[in-house]
């Protein structure tokens, strides 16, 4: 059944209201369920209902986010079968709007408000951490926002990885990295499986993007940036945007937890937030503030090259 033809539909009790968005294996749509309310429901793509590996990622995806109990990490209610071979996943409705449109509008945003957003993320991403979970794909796209009340919630198990798994588990071949470019730690690109400190490099890349509006690396092709994740150090914080700077405390922060080597960067995600926000409540993170830039360039060109491998 075509994506359009769901809407209206009843799959398992979730009365299918309104589509309002799909990625590269679901299609997701916002129902209502006479006992849970207003959710989410994400329905496997028709293309892939007969792809073994295509459902192995989506049921693996349910019962990662089903693992991680956070206030931070959207709530797993159902994962089931409505009938053969349409799988669906049901999650906690999340108000507000995706990080990364709210950025796009919005950044450089205020120190203040990027130490909230980073430290939440970092509990929520301790949290699966805690469970034996690498989300491996942490980027602005995968983090609700509601700057109403400034919460904040994690998204998105689909690439995440049991760090108890084996190779013979394995569902992503050695050699083929996961994630997305702009996001990604240099350990990730040789596709070997990762540590937690790949995704404190990521939220690293997270709070550089909300606290200047750019990324820590500028690259004209996928190859380009491949090459500088591997040979080359971030742009330094402070050297960002013209007209934007940051106290020593802060960018040193960042920076660290953009460290080439796992080894250099924070013992923890959370100890990367948590020094964030010391540094920014120390009186150490003011900023002169950086002129009106227009959204253009040749990076705002190509970015849209740059997405999930």
């Amino acid at each position: 059944m075509a994506r359009e033809q769901l809407v209206g539909s009843t799959l398992a009790g979730y009365t299918l209201r309104d589509l309002i968005g799909e990625g590269g294996t679901s299609t997701v749509f916002r129902a209502e369920h006479p006992q849970h309310g207003v959710c989410a429901v994400k329905v496997l793509r028709e293309k892939l209902r007969d792809d073994k590996t295509a459902i192995a990622r989506f049921v693996r995806e349910a019962k990662y986010g089903a693992r991680v109990t956070h206030p931070n990490v959207v709530r797993t209610i159902e994962i089931g079968e409505a009938r053969p071979g349409l799988h669906f996943l049901a999650i906690e409705w999340a108000s507000g709007e995706l990080l990364e449109r709210y950025a796009k509008r919005h950044a450089p945003l205020p120190l203040a408000d990027v130490v909230e957003i980073i430290g939440q993320i970092a509990s929520a991403v301790q949290a699966a951490h805690a469970a034996g979970i690498v989300h491996r794909d942490l980027k602005p796209d995968n983090v609700m926002y509601d700057p109403q009340t400034r919460r904040v919630l994690l998204l998105d198990f689909g690439i995440a990885a049991d760090t108890d798994t084996g190779a013979e588990d394995r569902l992503t071949r050695a050699g083929f990295f996961v994630g997305t470019l702009l996001y990604v730690a240099p350990e990730a690109l040789s596709g070997e499986m990762v540590t937690p400190a790949a995704d404190q490099y990521s939220l690293a890349t997270i709070a550089y993007y909300l606290l200047t509006g750019t990324h820590p690396f500028v690259a004209k092709s996928p190859r380009e940036m491949f090459t500088q994740l591997l040979t080359q150090p971030p742009i330094a914080l402070n050297a960002a945007k013209p007209g934007l700077t940051f106290a020593p405390a802060v960018a040193e922060v960042v920076m660290k937890g953009l460290a080439k080597q796992p080894a250099g960067r924070f013992a923890s995600t959370i100890e990367f937030g948590d020094a964030l926000r010391a540094a920014a409540s120390s009186g150490a993170g003011a900023r002169r503030a950086a002129p009106a830039v227009s959204g253009g360039g040749v990076f705002a060109r190509v970015k849209g090259l740059f997405g999930k491998s």
